[in-house]
């Protein structure tokens, strides 16, 4: 039975180029918190570990864990199957670990409604522009521009779904969206009072939307 001493569960998400991944690297540094590795189909990136980044499998290998019911989550993006197996997730929290989760909308949606008897946190990671966005996804898929722009259009329907988490922070500076993060997770923990203004977040998700 879970109790007071568990992690907690931490999600993370955000469109794809808004930095959800290099902050929950940089969250995991701090001691006792451990990444959830996720499952996936896609081919790793030339900078990416199999094991330690993603368990990268076949789709057949992935369809055999859904039929098995092993993922707490999982979703298809970009035509490629992602998830979150249970068991070490679990095992974590019931050590006292919090477990950082580096996953979509639709995973977290899946993950609040199995509601778990552990503590959640969620989290929804915003560029602090369009124009932004567009320069770091097309650093990060320079060989393929079209790649680039087929995300800025996800991003048009991924940002909807911002209203759906506790807080949303905005990653103009990596150290200062860290940190605000961290502020965060503490106040909710410990009980205590939250930095953070929801008037200034939804006329900034109107800004990226407009």
């Amino acid at each position: 039975m879970p109790s007071e001493k568990d992690g907690v569960m931490i999600i993370l998400s955000s469109p794809s180029g808004a930095g959800k991944t290099t902050l929950v690297k940089k969250l995991s540094e701090k001691d006792n918190y451990k990444i959830s590795i996720s499952h996936t189909t896609r081919q790793p990136r030339p900078s990416e570990n199999p094991n330690k980044d993603y368990f990268f499998v076949n789709e057949f290998e992935f369809k055999r864990l859904i039929n098995n019911q092993e993922f707490l989550e999982y979703a298809k993006v970009f035509n490629n199957f992602y998830g979150t197996t249970r068991t070490p997730v679990i095992d974590n929290l019931n050590k006292g670990k919090n477990v950082l989760f580096d996953i979509d909308w639709q995973g977290a949606d899946q993950i609040k409604n199995k509601k778990l008897d552990y503590k959640l946190i969620t989290f929804f990671i915003l560029p602090p522009s369009k124009e932004v966005l567009f320069e770091r996804l097309s650093k990060r898929h320079e060989n393929d521009i079209l790649i680039a722009k087929e995300r800025m259009k996800q991003f048009e329907r991924d940002v909807l779904h911002w209203i759906n988490y506790d807080y949303v922070v905005i990653n103009n500076d990596l150290e200062e969206c860290y940190l605000k993060i961290i502020n965060l997770i503490d106040a909710v923990t410990n009980s205590g009072s939250k930095d953070y203004d929801i008037d200034y977040i939804r006329a900034h998700v109107e800004k990226l939307t407009s």
